[in-house]
């Protein structure tokens, strides 16, 4: 059930805000939130995380996209199911980041792009824009590193009781 739950709080947060920021901005606008470090923007990004492939004009990169996404959720849940039984906290970052990647696709889907509007920067370098669910993949696969780590070590101590 939390693998679910968690998944679906992770969409509706991350569509709720995306659909607060096309509201509220016009395309390409931002908004100074704290000066020198944060501006709130409407980009939109038709490639991958950080821009990657979105100068590469095929009709087929919006198919590939919604092929990954569709196949890491089904990946991702699967993973759930065989991690749950080792170690039930697996189920929380998996589902950031299933929750992640279906908010995205379900961008793709609807607009083919994913919406943008996290701007944080200090000077003139500009960390590129995201999202929550970009957001919920890294806090996400961060946290399925520190589980994995700490399991480890569990197991390594239990052996060598």
């Amino acid at each position: 059930m939390i693998y679910f739950a968690v998944i679906v709080v992770t969409i509706a947060a991350d569509q709720v805000t995306k659909t607060a920021v096309v509201n509220a901005l016009h395309l390409y606008e931002s908004r100074e939130i704290i000066p020198g470090l944060f501006n709130l923007v409407y980009v939109t990004n038709s490639g991958a995380a950080f821009s990657m492939l979105a100068d590469l004009h095929s009709p087929w990169r919006h198919y590939f996209f919604l092929a990954v996404g569709t196949l890491a959720l089904i990946g991702l849940s699967l993973a759930n199911w065989k991690l749950r039984e080792a170690n039930s906290l697996y189920s929380w970052p998996l589902a950031l980041i299933a929750g992640g990647a279906a908010g995205n696709l379900i961008d793709r889907l609807r607009f083919g792009s994913v919406i943008d509007f996290l701007d944080f920067y200090l000077g003139n370098y500009h960390w590129p824009a995201f999202n929550i669910a970009d957001s919920a993949i890294c806090v996400g696969a961060g946290l399925f590193l520190l589980i994995n780590i700490f399991d480890a070590r569990i197991q390594r101590l239990r052996k060598s009781e």
